[in-house]
């Protein structure tokens, strides 16, 4: 998706590229499943129209893991932001000067860097730095950084220590992004376990139609069988989406 300095994280619109790599494991997926659980091309043939609509459910998961790097895109632009503070800069010219440190970290084109450079041009138009913050904050969709502009424009109105209020919000996001990493790394091992369980089934019955076909011909060939099959199916979804629950734990 495109990088600007408008885009708005609390909506994700799925890019063409992203569309159709989504949609390429969507079908290959229905597929396994039509041939695997129902013996029928033609039915995967049916399912198309539906394939073609799913990617687009993908889009508040694609829309959390964008907010997850701005979050730590921006624990980084305050890092670099309170070494130029710390420095003797204003909080203008501090913020402008952070630009090709964060461009050299997160590259030319990241959000944080980009947010930056709108924040630099609203400042050459002459207008107050609150306008900017307050609208990437709105934008950002995240209660760390909505909050961190609220206590930081306060701060700036009443005189306060901004030095002091940047290192303790960046302490705040990196203590949580650490827990966040460390959730991870300890469940790494559990997640791979689940993939594996996840395939496990489905493989089963690739197996057994390979090596033993007519084992499952009265599945295939009868009302009940496939009546069986997705009952079957609708438990093996099911018990996907309860491990996928199970594991992802929220912080």
């Amino acid at each position: 998706m495109k990088k600007n300095s408008s885009v708005d994280y609390r909506q994700y619109e799925i890019s063409l590229g992203e569309y159709l790599y989504i949609l390429v494991k969507i079908l290959g997926i229905l597929l396994a499943f039509s041939y695997a659980f129902y013996h029928s091309f033609l039915l995967f043939f049916i399912l198309i129209p539906f394939g073609l609509l799913i990617p687009f459910f993908f889009r508040q998961a694609l829309r959390k893991k964008r907010q997850e790097l701005l979050l730590f895109q921006f624990k980084e632009m305050l890092s670099i932001l309170n070494s130029f503070l710390s420095a003797g800069y204003s909080i203008e010219n501090a913020l402008i000067a952070a630009i090709p440190d964060l461009s050299a970290l997160l590259g030319e084109n990241s959000y944080m860097v980009e947010e930056l450079k709108q924040v630099k041009r609203s400042l050459a138009m002459n207008r107050p730095l609150e306008e900017p913050l307050s609208n990437f904050a709105l934008r950002s969709g995240l209660d760390d950084i909505h909050n961190f502009s609220e206590i930081f424009l306060v701060a700036k109105r009443s005189g306060g220590e901004l030095s002091e209020i940047i290192q303790h919000s960046s302490s705040i996001i990196h203590d949580k992004l650490s827990i966040h990493e460390e959730i991870l790394t300890l469940s790494a091992a559990k997640r791979f376990e689940q993939k594996i369980m996840n395939c496990i089934p489905f493989f089963i019955i690739l197996y057994l139609n390979a090596s033993s076909p007519d084992f499952f011909h009265i599945l295939y060939h009868s009302i009940m069988g496939r009546i069986v099959m997705t009952i079957a199916l609708f438990i093996y979804l099911l018990a996907i989406y309860l491990s996928q629950k199970i594991i992802n734990i929220p912080i």
